[in-house]
């Protein structure tokens, strides 16, 4: 009998360090899946900020169009060029269209700081949904909508693939 249990305690001796192994194998895989998820999450919750700030950036300029009504209904914004003005850092001394310009260069100089590679545009176009970039934004300049269009550099997805946000303002 001494000789039966000594044979079956040696036949099982290596079994719980094979059990030992094969739990270390699943809780190194489930570690690396969490860490996968963990940069994905990562990389999405960038995405999600440049995006609200594309957003911050639109309604900025919305908010300066507002601001200088009589530039607005004359369409000093179509297209302005993006030149700071010096005179126009009140509304003393600043004409509305050359208001437009300053608010296009401070409205460039903040997109290029918030966002990568960012860049905009404000223009007439009555199909604002379309462009490819700042350099063939797709402006038509006919319509009563303004398009306040925004690019950045996104590397969510490819890279070299711009990220477009438009908001239409009446």
């Amino acid at each position: 009998m001494p000789l039966k249990q000594n044979l079956a305690r040696n036949r099982s001796r290596g079994f719980t360090l094979i059990e030992v192994l094969v739990s270390m194998i699943i809780l190194a895989v489930g570690l690396l899946g969490i860490a996968g998820l963990q940069t994905m999450g990562l990389r999405n919750n960038q995405s999600a900020l440049l995006r609200s700030q594309a957003t911050l950036c639109a309604y900025d300029m919305s908010d300066r169009m507002r601001t200088n009504s009589q530039g607005f209904y004359a369409d000093n914004y179509d297209e302005p060029a993006s030149t700071a003005v010096t005179n126009c850092e009140s509304t003393t001394g600043c004409s509305p269209s050359e208001m437009a310009t300053n608010d296009m260069s401070a409205w460039s100089t903040v997109l290029s700081n918030t966002l990568p590679a960012g860049a905009g545009i404000v223009c007439l176009d009555s199909t604002p949904d379309d462009g490819d970039s700042n350099a063939s934004p797709a402006c038509d300049g006919t319509g009563s909508t303004y398009a306040i269009k925004i690019w950045w550099q996104d590397d969510r997805g490819n890279p070299g693939t711009l990220q477009r946000f438009v908001v239409s303002y009446l």
